[in-house]
């Protein structure tokens, strides 16, 4: 018996030793993070000092002697030395894919405060260009901007400075300045005709200026600009994910925009497939019907979209953001068409979006605009009950609080955005003492519905999320003018950012706070978000991005 006994307890023993051996294993992790100051905009928005990261997800986090137990031989262990870390910041509304098409012509005037530095970025970029490339900067910057001297560019300065190179600056829907070589190379000359929606101006002689403006114009003049070929396109995609990892970025929702076609997004999901995409990009489609006959096509379409097959990577969510095309509002237009007759196009699409279950976000600012759709949709979930779906709507910038209730009995999200990042001052000349609340941020905040901070880039406003951030918190434009009454505290700027839209784009059980079992997307910084002077929060910039646990940005390596 005392044999067999002892027996029993050598393999009680070794199974124990084995079970033992196995536990430690699935507890070692891949990258430990410690001596930091971790914020995880959990629920109770802990601060921590270290993180535990395995798989790509989070394994723990907490002090750092804690969280030093779970490094193994092969462990990397970063020493935050202080940092703070923050989630991967999350835009909820972007337009980030069409970019890559022609992000190689692209230099970008996101952030820049003075026209003398356009100048000399162009005169730079002459420099390095070879005859015939195009330089341009398709939005993201307006002249309000610009602290020393709000002037456009003019004809002539241009050509002086890039007499062989087109030109075409961009400020924001309004207007675009264009050189005599982007006019040739355009084939635009004095006999040219307006296109829909702009005017190419012309002088008291009838001739030309190089501005063309309205957004027919900015259109016409974009849609000109040389797309990239099927390999630069993809590397371009490459580089647009990585510009935004510079800036912080790790995750966006998408929300297409005119002429995209399945070319658009191929370079991104290619990428995805082969494991190389260092951002996750989760998008709608957007069709913009303008006639019934349009709409009967979309219809027909709907019963075939199959959101939700792609990854976390990469993946369609739903449709928007302009369901019907006549249906529309402005930011710099006092109200939208809200036509009976339009209003029953769009409603066509959006039942049979509920009908079939599917998400759909809807761009819409102005006030009356907002009363209208809200009147359909509650139409609609009678019939077709859409509570659970997640639907939102973007931007908002006039909502009131009886709409953010009716809003929220939909189960509605609300998606809010920076635009008066480059548009404050414009904003307060078309709408006077009521640009002060647009958007009304505070009052969202207040109202207890679930919303989030986005930019509506790349054409509208800058990209960077920090700007967002320090627009949220402080009311200001790009320049340091105060255009916005309505802030924030830090805190809620960043739940806002992070775990609040990580909701918005269906990805709350993965991303938007640093806990256990959610993904490993969190930015090391390089200054402290909740303790800089507030008109430092522009400047923080990511000394590391990380995305799924990868290192996809370091400051100062290539």
């Amino acid at each position: 018996m005392n044999r067999m006994s002892a027996l029993i307890r050598t393999a009680v023993a070794v199974v124990m030793a084995l079970t033992a051996g196995l536990s430690t294993a699935a507890d070692v992790a891949d990258t430990v993070l410690v001596n930091g100051k971790v914020v995880t905009v959990d629920d109770r928005f802990t601060i921590a000092q270290a993180v535990a990261i395995k798989d790509g997800r989070v394994i723990g986090v907490g002090n750092s002697e804690e969280i030093r137990k779970r490094a193994g031989k092969d462990t990397k262990v970063i020493d935050l030395k202080g940092k703070t870390v923050i989630p991967g910041l999350i835009d909820n509304h972007a337009h980030f894919i069409r970019v890559a098409e022609k992000w190689h012509w692209e230099m970008r005037l996101d952030g820049i405060t003075t026209r003398k530095q356009v100048v000399q970025m162009i005169a730079d970029r002459v420099k390095s260009a070879r005859p015939g490339e195009w330089i341009v900067a398709l939005g993201g910057w307006s002249e309000d901007q610009f602290t020393d001297d709000k002037r456009g560019f003019p004809l002539d300065e241009l050509d002086k400075l890039a007499p062989n190179n087109p030109v075409a600056l961009q400020a924001i829907y309004r207007q675009t300045y264009l050189n005599s070589a982007a006019l040739a190379a355009m084939k635009i000359d004095e006999t040219t005709a307006d296109p829909r929606g702009g005017k190419i101006e012309k002088d008291a002689g009838g001739k030309l200026t190089g501005l063309v403006s309205g957004a027919g114009g900015v259109a016409f003049i974009a849609a000109k600009v040389p797309l990239a070929e099927k390999e630069l396109w993809l590397e371009n995609a490459r580089k647009v994910a990585t510009n935004l990892n510079s800036m912080g970025m790790t995750t966006w929702m998408d929300a297409g925009g005119r002429g995209m076609s399945d070319a658009h997004y191929e370079p991104y999901r290619m990428l995805a497939d082969r494991g190389e995409l260092t951002i996750r990009a989760f998008w709608t489609t957007v069709r913009q019907p303008g006639t019934p006959e349009a709409v009967d096509k979309v219809l027909a379409e709907i019963p075939n979209f199959k959101p939700f097959q792609g990854n976390d990577y990469f993946d369609h969510v739903g449709y928007g953001e302009s369901v019907y095309s006549p249906v529309n509002t402005q930011l710099l237009s006092k109200s939208g068409n809200i036509k009976p007759d339009d209003i029953a196009q769009w409603g066509r699409i959006v039942e049979a979006l509920a009908k079939h279950g599917l998400y759909v976000n809807s761009h819409v600012e102005m006030e009356n605009s907002i009363g209208a759709f809200l009147t359909l949709y509650e139409e609609i979930n009678k019939k077709h009950p859409i509570k659970g779906l997640r639907w939102s709507f973007s931007h908002l910038d006039q909502v009131t609080p009886a709409h953010l209730e009716r809003m929220k009995r939909l189960g509605m999200t609300a998606q809010i955005h920076s635009r008066p990042l480059i548009q404050g001052v414009l904003m307060h000349n078309v709408h006077g003492e009521r640009a002060w609340d647009m958007p009304p941020m505070r009052m969202v905040q207040d109202s207890g519905i679930r919303w989030g901070l986005g930019s509506d880039a790349t054409a509208v406003t800058p990209s960077n999320p920090f700007y967002t951030l320090w627009f949220a918190v402080t009311g200001k434009m790009i320049g340091g003018h105060k255009v916005n009454r309505q802030t924030l505290t830090r805190e809620e700027a960043l739940i806002a950012h992070t775990r609040n839209n990580a909701f918005i784009v269906h990805q709350d059980s993965n991303l938007g706070s640093i806990q256990n079992g959610k993904y490993a997307d969190l930015l090391v910084l390089d200054r402290d978000y909740l303790k800089v002077p507030a008109d430092q929060i522009k400047d923080i910039k990511p000394l590391m991005t990380m995305v799924g646990g990868k290192v996809v940005y370091e400051a100062g390596k290539k």
